[in-house]
């Protein structure tokens, strides 16, 4: 090490901290993607992907399924194995939620930044109504078989850590219908 040049010492440097940087990213920080299949019911389901091998749902589980980008097919089964639909649908982003039950699920729009006035972002919006009462924010309502229209997935929590606080940002997250309550009540505590 001590015949190599100055600038070959910087190279080997920035090499250095340029693979330990990686590593906490990779490490710490990487967001991992996937797809989950949800069942917010008291009931157990059946379900087969793409034709693949039989899975089993129990009651307020989720499991985490391998899909491919394109067309994708289910089969979903009661709990005495009696088909209940067989369906197709598309997969275009590299995280989804599958909603075998056609529960309704709310997916929120939470602001981040510095000095962020969240009261005035969320009452800048109409909101929503759930069980004839009104939450105010930036939430929609969904029941479709499959979404992806969110950041973060059902077992995510949003980040703690403003990022970037040079300017206003948000991310968006699905979650059951009692789960978006609870968080409502905690965040907003309104």
């Amino acid at each position: 090490m001590k015949n190599l040049s100055a600038s070959v010492k910087g190279l080997i440097f920035s090499l250095l901290a340029m693979g330990f940087a990686f590593a906490i990213y990779f490490l710490f920080l990487a967001k991992p993607n996937y797809y989950l299949v949800d069942n917010p019911t008291p009931d157990t389901y059946y379900f087969k992907i793409n034709n693949g091998e039989e899975k089993i749902l129990s009651a307020g589980q989720y499991l985490k399924v391998d899909l491919e980008k394109g067309k994708n097919s289910i089969k979903v089964f009661d709990q005495n194995k009696k088909m209940l639909y067989d369906s197709a649908f598309t997969v275009e982003k590299v995280r989804g939620l599958l909603n075998i039950t056609n529960k309704d699920y709310y997916i929120n729009n939470q602001y981040y930044g510095y000095g962020v006035n969240k009261d005035s972002l969320i009452a800048a919006t109409k909101g929503i109504d759930i069980d004839n009462k009104h939450y105010l924010g930036d939430v929609k309502k969904t029941n479709k078989l499959y979404n992806e229209d969110f950041y973060y997935n059902l077992d995510e929590e949003y980040d703690r850590i403003v990022k970037n606080v040079a300017k206003t940002e948000s991310r968006t997250k699905i979650f059951r219908k009692q789960d978006f309550i609870n968080y409502y009540k905690n965040y907003y505590k309104l």
